[in-house]
């Protein structure tokens, strides 16, 4: 694997932000922008999902790490949930839902994998050095 100097070099993080981007779009274009008790919501939990990866990284510790990757991954199935909801109340098209949805379940899945790769490794963290 190579060196990772920073929490932006993390494919995971960018994906992430790029979740937390469509959904603000979602926002600003879909009535989605009105149901303000969702909207907030699904704006902290989509920030969420890329905050606690970048926190995680931050701490410098594998267990924390590891940790931090759960609440993000944790944050992806809250994020799922709420865009049905979003569907449901149709503040939002079939086709948008897909593509979050799909990308939330692509963001858990590789979310999940690091995560195993972190427990398997001998990786400690800097704070260990």
């Amino acid at each position: 694997m190579a060196t990772i100097n920073d929490f932006e070099d993390l494919e995971i993080w960018q994906l992430g932000r790029e979740i937390c981007q469509l959904v603000w779009n979602l926002f600003e274009t879909t009535s989605l922008g009105k149901d303000y008790e969702l909207r907030n919501q699904m704006n902290r939990s989509s920030g969420s999902i890329m905050d606690n990866i970048s926190e995680g990284f931050e701490r410098n510790g594998r267990r924390e790490f590891i940790n931090f990757l759960s609440y993000s991954k944790g944050s992806c199935g809250e994020l799922r949930s709420q865009l049905y909801r979003a569907l449901d109340r149709s503040h939002i098209s079939k086709e948008e839902f897909e593509q979050l949805k799909d990308k939330t379940i692509i963001e858990s899945k590789k979310i999940g994998a690091f995560m195993s790769y972190l427990v398997k490794s001998d990786i400690k963290g800097s704070k260990f050095d």
